[in-house]
C-alpha cells in the first residue's frame, strides 16, 4: 500500500509539474529567478543607448521640439539549443537555435533577426507530430495544396487524413478552399533548416538583478514542438535561456505625448512590433 501511494505521488508530482511548465512558464520563470538568485545569461550588448540615440537621431527627433527621455534596458527571454538534423541522406547540420518565448518564433538569422511566422500558432494549438506533416507539405508549396496531393504525399489512409485535417482546420492552422488547403496565416515562414544563422558568434555574460521579461511559453513546450516539426532526425544536445537586451529609447512629441522604440542591442536594429509582446 506504501508502494502504491509513493507510486501515486510521484506521478501526480510528475503531471502537475508538467502542467505548471507547460500552462504557467511565467510561474517557472519566478521560480528560477528565485533559485538563482536573479542572476541571468544576456547576450552581449554590442550597442549602448546613447550610440543608438545619436546614430539615428535624425529620424527619432523630427525636429527640435522632440526630446530624448531617459532610456531603459530590458531582457527578452530566448531558448538556446545546439542541435543536429539532417540536411540529406549523406549529410548532417549541427548549429545553434534561438527561440523566443514570447512570441513562440525561431530566429532564422541574427544580422537582421529576422523571424518565422507560424510556429506561435502551432504551439498556442499544441500542433501534434502528425498534424506538422500535412502543415510542412502546405508550406514546401508554397501554402496551398489540393487533397488529392496531400493524400499521395502522406500516403495514409482517407480516414486518417481527414481526422488529421479536420484537427487542423478546428485549431484554425489551415482553412479550406474549394479542394484545396491553405496555412491560415499571413506570409507564413516555417519552411526552413532547424539552425539560426549567427552573424557573430553568440556571448553570453551574466547579469544580476535585471529587467527580465516574463516567458510566454516554456522551453519544454518549444522542445516539443521542435521535435514535432523538424522530423525523427532532429536532435538537441544541449539548451539553456538565455536573455536578449533590448533599449527602449523614448521620445517626448511637442503636444506631451510619449513615442517607444525597441532596439536590439545585439545588432543594433529596430526590432518590429511583432517581435515584442510587451
Amino acid at each position: 500500500m506504501k508502494l502504491f501511494i509513493l507510486f501515486a505521488t510521484a506521478v501526480g508530482a510528475a503531471i502537475g509539474g508538467w502542467w505548471v511548465t507547460t500552462h504557467h512558464p511565467d510561474l517557472v520563470n519566478k521560480i528560477e529567478n528565485f533559485i538563482n538568485k536573479g542572476e541571468l545569461h544576456t547576450l552581449e550588448i554590442r550597442f549602448g543607448a546613447q550610440e543608438l540615440m545619436e546614430a539615428h537621431k535624425r529620424e527619432l527627433l523630427k525636429d527640435k521640439r522632440h526630446e530624448y527621455l531617459k532610456p531603459a534596458l530590458k531582457f527578452y527571454p530566448y531558448l538556446l539549443m545546439e542541435v543536429k538534423y539532417c540536411l540529406s541522406d549523406r549529410l548532417t547540420g549541427e548549429g545553434v537555435i534561438l527561440w523566443d518565448l514570447r512570441d513562440g518564433e525561431m530566429v532564422i538569422q541574427t544580422k537582421d533577426w529576422e523571424k518565422t511566422h507560424g510556429f506561435g500558432d502551432c504551439l498556442s494549438s499544441h500542433a501534434t507530430k502528425e498534424e506538422f506533416k500535412i502543415l510542412n507539405i502546405l508550406a514546401r508549396k508554397g501554402g496551398t495544396v489540393d487533397r488529392e496531393s496531400l493524400s499521395k504525399t502522406l500516403r495514409t489512409e482517407n480516414e486518417i487524413l481527414d481526422s488529421l485535417i479536420d484537427s487542423c482546420r478546428r485549431k484554425n492552422l489551415i482553412v479550406q478552399a474549394g479542394n484545396s488547403y491553405r496555412l491560415h496565416l499571413q506570409r507564413p515562414k516555417f519552411n526552413i533548416l532547424p539552425e539560426t544563422r549567427l552573424d557573430k558568434k553568440l556571448v553570453t555574460q551574466p547579469v544580476k538583478r535585471a529587467a527580465r521579461l516574463s516567458t510566454r511559453y516554456s522551453p519544454q513546450h518549444i522542445i516539443h514542438v521542435a521535435h514535432a516539426a523538424f522530423g525523427n532526425h532532429f536532435s538537441i544536445r544541449k539548451k539553456s535561456i538565455v536573455y536578449l537586451p533590448v533599449h527602449s529609447i523614448v521620445v517626448k512629441n511637442p503636444d506631451g505625448s510619449i513615442h517607444t522604440s525597441h532596439w536590439n542591442a545585439l545588432n543594433g536594429k529596430l526590432l518590429e512590433p511583432s517581435h515584442l509582446m510587451e
